[in-house]
């Protein structure tokens, strides 16, 4: 039997066994070993059957962990993007988006579900904490951090940035409570009450809680997953209104998880010098990129009219409440009004996170997590594609969450009480939009593994969606 029809023989085989599903979107095949072993063939002859899959599209090499599924089912389409602009509004913020949040579950389909042990990184992260606790000397408990926040976790954060095409001095570096936090000082220090900002719709719904308490109008500017923000429509809300500032995530924001291209980048800022307006970035997810980690927006901002705000929260612990802000020509004033708003942040932790990313470990960090979050999100696509229903749904490259476009007759609001019901709390698309648009979306995230519970409540969602369509 000739050699050629061996490895064609393999990759049929193979072939098959994806389409059927016999290993789903994310797995791993087997080993070139055991295909060797239980097929009989020379290692050559196999590796070569991969790579041609691995051409096709249908599988991935990842180095020392062996050839993944990649295959996209076809019915998991692009969720439709929207064109209408509404004139400028003020923002009421739904009661819906305070229960999820005191639920805790804003990234989880089971926040109840509080098991498994705390990854290698941050439990590393603990020790480093608590060494710095340790080192504290005499009166060091009576003195405030100075307004800027510690000097060394700002250059390790410079030091950090400048690895994603970003160089920043410490001076330009401010710490703040969170990324919350961060777009909070942003927003205070470029606009006044009744102005109007610009947001992306669908937009993260913690902007417009911000938005709601400032007492600033809204302009929704329509994104698409495929390229984010659509410049366009900005630039005619521009020609229209007065706006002062234009909150926007180039990186993986959330729900719909697009990675800007650079092409629209440039046309922002190009927009912004011409209109006067002050472009507020909202980095927190840049560094959860499964493959090359993008510069921030602010990489290319020669104007300083880009304010990037981010936070240690996504890709690392929600509860140290570290955020970071670099204000560009607001900075000395965003420094002033976070005297105001925080007085402070706490020493020990700024040092002990500090030396954390000294030591390496807030890097290897990343590099296990954008492992994981990647074959989850895969793990989370693979069900999505046996719900009985026709659905859109995007395929993020970083990030923590898929954008899901169920059918027109779908009412996902209504359907939250209905799912708590079942002890599964859902993020219905609303929340993502001031006018209440994206009834029929649903944003579901891939933060966590994906334990038989979780599994089990992701696939009691159709049932619950669709009864009473």
């Amino acid at each position: 039997m000739a050699t050629d029809y061996l490895y064609h023989q393999l990759e049929s085989w193979l072939q098959e066994g994806i389409q059927k599903q016999r290993w789903r979107l994310g797995e791993r095949l087997p080993s070139i070993r055991t295909l060797c072993q239980e097929h009989g063939l020379s290692r050559s002859t196999v590796q070569h059957a991969l790579q041609r899959l691995e051409a096709q599209g249908l599988l991935e090499a990842r180095p020392k962990a062996g050839y993944f599924v990649r295959f996209q089912p076809k019915a998991l389409e692009i969720p439709q993007s929207r064109v209408q602009i509404d004139e400028p509004q003020l923002v009421t913020v739904s009661d819906l988006l305070l229960d999820i949040m005191g639920r805790s579950a804003a990234f989880d389909l089971l926040p109840d579900l509080n098991v498994g042990d705390l990854p290698p990184g941050v439990v590393a992260l603990n020790r480093s904490i608590g060494r710095s606790l340790r080192r504290q000397r005499g009166d060091d408990y009576q003195y405030y951090d100075e307004p800027a926040g510690n000097l060394r976790l700002r250059e390790q954060l410079a030091l950090h940035n400048s690895r994603r095409g970003w160089i920043v001095s410490p001076d330009e570096l401010c710490i703040t409570s969170g990324c919350q936090h961060a777009l909070f000082l942003a927003l205070m220090a470029t606009c006044e009450k009744g102005d109007v900002v610009a947001v992306e719709s669908p937009g993260f719904y913690g902007a417009l809680q911000l938005l709601e308490q400032l007492e600033l109008k809204v302009v929704e500017v329509p994104t698409s997953v495929e390229s984010g923000i659509d410049t366009d429509s900005l630039e005619e809300a521009l020609k229209n209104w007065k706006i002062k500032a234009c909150i926007v995530s180039p990186a993986f924001g959330t729900p719909s998880g697009v990675l800007m291209p650079d092409s629209s980048r440039k046309r922002i800022l190009e927009l912004a010098e011409q209109y006067d307006l002050a472009i507020i970035e909202d980095d927190i997810y840049g560094d959860t990129a499964f493959g090359a980690v993008p510069d921030p927006l602010k990489a290319i901002d020669t104007e300083s009219r880009v304010i990037l705000c981010s936070s240690f929260s996504k890709c690392m612990s929600r509860d140290l409440r570290l955020g970071w802000i670099s204000g560009a020509r607001w900075h000395s004033r965003i420094i002033r009004l976070k005297l105001v708003t925080q007085l402070a942040s706490s020493r020990y932790l700024q040092q002990g996170v500090a030396d954390y990313m000294e030591e390496g470990g807030f890097a290897t960090h990343l590099r296990k997590l954008r492992k994981e979050l990647r074959e989850r999100r895969d793990c989370l696509i693979a069900h999505l594609h046996d719900w009985p229903c026709d659905l859109r749904v995007n395929l993020p490259q970083g990030g923590l969450s898929v954008w899901v476009e169920l059918p027109e007759s779908v009412d996902t609001l209504g359907a939250y009480t209905k799912a708590l019901e079942h002890n599964v709390v859902i993020t219905p698309g609303p929340l993502f939009s001031v006018s209440g648009q994206f009834q029929n979306y649903l944003r579901i995230s891939f933060e966590h593994p994906w334990s038989p519970k979780r599994v089990n409540a992701l696939n009691r969602l159709p049932e619950i969606l669709l009864s009473d369509r």
